[in-house]
């Protein structure tokens, strides 16, 4: 005999919680996210569909298969899963789940997701983050990036949060938050639609450390052209 699971429909959309990793499109031009588990090598956008990572032609989820996106129902166990080492610098995400779905104790398993929150925590200094930069780290054809502020970014390739947002597309809201400033935790929201006084702060303050950052180093090879210069 066989199990049927029983249906649920919801006349909203549920809401789930899961962490993943911002990237950069290798030219600059996209961004999205790529997953800290099975779904890993692949990047996927804001709204995107999932398709089975073992290559099967199923539709996912499937029930004798474990692909599908992955969320979790709360917050919190979400947030628990960025103390781990390999995930510190991962983004917290607030994702609609859409389409097909499967319910599980902890979350979900599902075919379509919107992401409609992506938080970003502190730098690795403690400071709030003002952009994504470089990690080290990628895809083929995507840049990993990381939580910094103005004063770490040292001349990597790096987008203020505001302009991930807009690359991004999908109306996605990007949400700096615990990093510390001079008076404290600090908390702030950037979108992708226009730019307000605290997108300008933070895109001024990227501006401000490249420069500062190539001023120092044309100051070194200034040191360096003057000394060869003396010896003789």
């Amino acid at each position: 005999m066989r199990l049927r699971l029983p249906e649920e429909r919801p006349t909203e959309p549920p809401t789930g919680y899961k962490i993943a990793h911002p990237v950069l499109s290798h030219d600059g031009t996209r961004a999205g996210f790529t997953g800290v588990s099975l779904g890993g090598a692949l990047p996927y956008g804001v709204l995107a569909d999932a398709s089975c990572v073992y290559g099967l032609r199923h539709q996912a989820p499937h029930r004798r298969c474990d692909c599908g996106f992955h969320c979790v129902h709360e917050r919190s166990t979400a947030e628990a899963l960025l103390c781990t080492a390999e995930h510190r610098a991962a983004v917290l995400l607030e994702v609609s789940v859409l389409g097909r779905y499967l319910r599980f104790e902890l979350g979900f398993r599902y075919a379509r997701q919107r992401i409609r929150v992506a938080t970003v925590g502190p730098c690795a200094c403690g400071t709030v983050a003002s952009a994504l930069a470089d990690a080290g780290w990628g895809r083929p054809g995507w840049r990993a990036l990381a939580p910094s502020c103005a004063g770490c970014l040292r001349g990597r390739t790096s987008v203020s949060l505001a302009s991930f947002a807009r690359l991004a597309g999908e109306s996605l809201r990007v949400v700096a938050a615990g990093g510390v400033t001079g008076s404290g935790v600090a908390v702030a929201e950037l979108g992708a639609d226009g730019l307000g006084v605290p997108e300008l702060a933070a895109e001024a303050a990227l501006l401000q450390a490249r420069l500062d950052w190539f001023q120092s180093q044309l100051a070194r090879l200034g040191e360096g052209g003057s000394g060869r210069g003396t010896q003789g």
